[in-house]
């Protein structure tokens, strides 16, 4: 057979990775399963896709493992796996990343706000040499405003190449093996890659209503428990790193404040023989107190220190 024949008989490479898994983290979702696992396995006949989908239900009390694999009937590219009880998005999504040996994971919402069609997007970008790909939400929908003061507050104190942290995205598995997500933490997860050296690009994605049950991510407790979050974050990451920058420049703010209030009592005592002992316990607290967080900052720095040495040890033994 000719060279020429080959050509036009052979098929042009998929541009996205075959190896690959859907990740669905899902709790009481069920009355969007039988539509959520019919858009899916359309998805993957009309692209061919050779990956695997694996949902992982949550603790869910309305029953939607069992509906989900009733939906699925004899399509073998989805495994589910449940939960006990309700742990969180985080967990659903260990939990999925554990129990799969694929290297490229996606994480896709079980509302069906996006589209599976999306998913050969995300490979695609994958493919081309990317570690993370961020979803950027396109669209009116309820919480933009909260969304996007957590999105702008994050790409200010993290430097994050991405507009939108917490909406679909897909990354290579081995990231994972680099950082330690904890609970509630899948919203952090691209700041500690990034953290870490791994690339990150985002694509336009579209955002549509959810189509039935509800949403899990509601109420005041919510905003308030990722403020908390985002300021253990950032303690973690930036001053954990360098912990002498913020105790040292405390301590030593401290002690000049001491040094100040002590050069005012010694002026008043001096120049107008006033003597106020409360001025002399201020500065006695002040430099004590400045000492002691500076000290805390040196012991802080030792931690540091050994903290790099155990994660190099770590790096080295992976490899």
């Amino acid at each position: 057979m000719s060279s020429a024949g080959l050509a036009t008989g052979s098929r042009a490479p998929e541009p996205w990775p075959r190896d690959f898994a859907v990740v669905v983290p899902a709790y009481n979702e069920a009355p969007v399963v039988p539509a959520l696992l019919r858009e899916l396995r359309e998805t993957f006949e009309k692209h061919r896709l050779d990956g695997e989908v694996v949902l992982v239900d949550d603790g869910s009390s309305d029953g939607t493992a069992g509906l989900a694999r009733a939906e699925a009937g004899e399509w073998s590219a989805l495994r589910v796996l449940e939960h006990r009880r309700n742990l969180g998005k985080t967990e659903a999504i260990l939990t999925a990343a554990r129990e799969t040996d694929r290297s490229v994971l996606v994480v896709f919402d079980a509302d069906l706000q996006h589209s599976p069609e999306e998913i050969p997007r995300f490979l695609e970008k994958i493919s081309a040499g990317w570690d993370i790909v961020c979803g950027r939400k396109v669209g009116d929908y309820e919480k933009q405003r909260i969304s996007s003061a957590y999105n702008w507050l994050s790409r200010r104190l993290f430097r994050v190449p991405a507009s939108d942290l917490n909406s679909m995205k897909a990354f290579r598995a081995s990231v994972l093996d680099d950082i330690r997500l904890r609970h509630d933490w899948h919203r952090f997860f691209v700041v500690l890659a990034h953290m870490k050296g791994y690339t990150v690009t985002e694509i336009d994605i579209t955002l549509y209503p959810r189509r039935a049950g509800v949403s899990k991510y509601r109420g005041a407790w919510r905003v308030m428990g990722g403020v908390i979050d985002l300021l253990s974050v950032s303690f973690l990451t930036i001053v954990s790193r360098k912990p002498l920058l913020l105790f040292g420049t405390v301590g030593v703010l401290l002690v000049l404040m001491g040094v100040a209030v002590g050069i005012v009592s010694i002026y008043l005592r001096l120049a107008h023989g006033l003597g106020f002992r409360p001025l002399l316990d201020l500065v006695v607290l002040l430099e004590t107190v400045g000492f002691t967080v500076f000290g805390f900052g040196l012991l802080a720095e030792m931690v540091a220190e050994l903290r790099e040495e155990v994660e190099a040890l770590g790096a080295r033994l992976r490899r």
